[in-house]
């Protein structure tokens, strides 16, 4: 039996978290002129009644959390939040449609970065900083981000982090799942911090430093201008970016060993040395491309590739250049890129490296088998063997990635649209990329998308952020049997 009251206490606790962080806006709205901030403050006054009434009287509940009610917090938890993230962008009227708001908002949380507004510089301070935020907040989860604050919700937890954090690992850096998440914000607070900071000495101005910093550190890409990246023309900022989108698409486990100065056992990690091998080959391809094509100098090729291979690979999604203008080749390259997706435990998306790596070794050996059917061949990770059900899973999901990619290029196909940005809208809000490519590319937005279409590409951001089987479980008949 679901224990729906439960249910109704901790999304009740958790609205009223994202209340918080609404006031963080009402305070920004005001310390630049307050245009928005009446759409804050009656959002604000929303979300404490709704999420007050939810927790009150359930306050007294049973504490245990099942893997059912895990996971079915977990999935409505995102929707809730963008339903309610969403109205700021609806009572300041910057959107006369919910759709929308909705399509923004999601975008916002799941870190996808896929924008339909036209003209972002021209959006008061608060709702700006109100993109970066949720991106912020998305980034490292919802449910990690209250299991770090809410002690109450340590009985139980661990079914909401593995509900929310799937994958083939479930590395932690603390035997309790509260002090897991206790250190994984603090790492991400220090990179932001760290990168505001840096941003700052390069002559950005705090109010575009902080957004930066937030939607770096979250790989999602929004940005406080309508150029991107490619406004502040500065290398020593580009690669600043760089550093930390590399930073943020890594296990934020491997980060916290190098913080503690164990940088060999950062390095010893087969994913993320794959990681990094995928982010320099790429990068040195289409560099030496550059080169040959004689289009720009050494170092111009160098950081204009190696930013938009980091972007891509890691789903962050910033531009500062248009890869659809580029040579053939090294925009397919950008393409497939956005297939890999960074490290598990990471703040980015896509199908991610780890898996990536363990289907490569797995057909390789597959091969051998061929032509040595007697010999006992595994596959191995970090020097241990794999079990074969973690082999399933990553296979099961890639299967169930791709269906759902071609089912729904046919989905937006239907629409009228052309196979390219079919594939790019698809691909891009799958892997919660944002910019993808054809009429959603690099210097495009997603306005032109129907109303249907925004709101299934709403539910494809949802369903790659939270990695498909935690949304797809609860489709289950058998999930809902007693």
């Amino acid at each position: 039996m679901v224990n729906w009251k439960k249910i109704i206490n901790i999304l009740g606790l958790l609205l009223l978290i994202e209340g918080f962080f609404i006031g963080l806006c009402i305070i920004v709205s005001l310390a630049y002129g307050g245009e928005d901030f009446q759409a804050f403050l009656l959002t604000f006054i929303a979300i404490l009644v709704v999420g007050g009434s939810a927790w009150l009287p359930t306050r007294r509940e049973d504490t245990f959390i099942g893997k059912r009610e895990g996971f079915i917090i977990v999935g409505l938890v995102w929707v809730m939040f963008s339903i309610f993230g969403s109205m700021p962008f609806v009572l300041s009227g910057t959107f006369s449609s919910v759709t929308d708001a909705f399509f923004e908002t999601m975008s916002g949380f799941t870190t996808t970065g896929a924008t339909i507004i036209e003209d972002i510089e021209s959006l008061p301070h608060g709702l700006l900083f109100w993109r970066s935020l949720t991106q912020w907040i998305g980034g490292l989860g919802i449910i990690v981000l209250s299991l770090a604050i809410l002690p109450i919700l340590g009985v139980g937890g661990m079914q909401l982090f593995v509900a929310e954090v799937p994958g083939p690992t479930k590395e932690k850096i603390h035997p309790r799942v509260k002090e897991t998440a206790k250190r994984l914000w603090g790492i991400y607070i220090i990179f932001s911090l760290a990168q505001i900071i840096l941003m700052m000495v390069g002559g950005v101005d705090l109010f575009d430093a902080v957004n930066h910093a937030f939607t770096t550190m979250a790989t999602g890409g929004f940005s406080t201008k309508q150029a991107s990246i490619a406004h502040f023309d500065s290398a020593y900022i580009q690669y600043v970016i760089i550093f930390f989108m590399i930073a943020a698409g890594t296990n934020f486990t491997l980060s916290y060993f190098a913080l503690h100065g164990k940088f060999k056992k950062a390095w010893e990690n087969d994913e993320f040395r794959f990681y990094f091998t995928v982010i320099v080959f790429f990068t040195v391809i289409i560099t030496a491309g550059f080169i040959i094509l004689g289009e720009v100098s050494v170092e111009d090729s160098f950081r204009k590739a190696a930013f938009q291979v980091v972007s891509i690979v890691t789903t962050t999604g910033y531009v500062t250049s248009d890869y659809l203008q580029w040579f053939p080749l090294f925009s397919i390259i950008i393409f497939i890129l956005m297939f890999f997706g960074g490290s598990a435990g990471s703040t980015a998306a896509g199908v991610k490296m780890i898996r990536v790596l363990l289907i490569f070794r797995n057909s390789y050996l597959e091969l051998k088998r061929l032509i040595y059917p007697s010999a006992v061949v595994q596959v191995r990770y970090n020097n241990q063997v794999v079990p074969s059900h973690i082999i399933n899973n990553v296979m099961a999901f890639v299967f169930f990635y791709i269906v759902i990619l071609l089912i729904s290029v046919g989905v937006i196909a239907s629409m009228g649209y052309n196979l390219d940005t079919s594939f790019g809208a698809v691909a891009a809000t799958l892997g919660n990329v944002g910019p993808g490519i054809g009429d959603v590319g690099p210097v495009e937005n997603y306005s032109h998308i129907p109303v249907s279409g925004k709101w299934y590409l709403s539910f494809l951001m949802m369903l790659g952020r939270l990695e498909l089987f935690t949304v797809l479980v609860l489709f289950s008949p058998s999930f809902w049997r007693k």
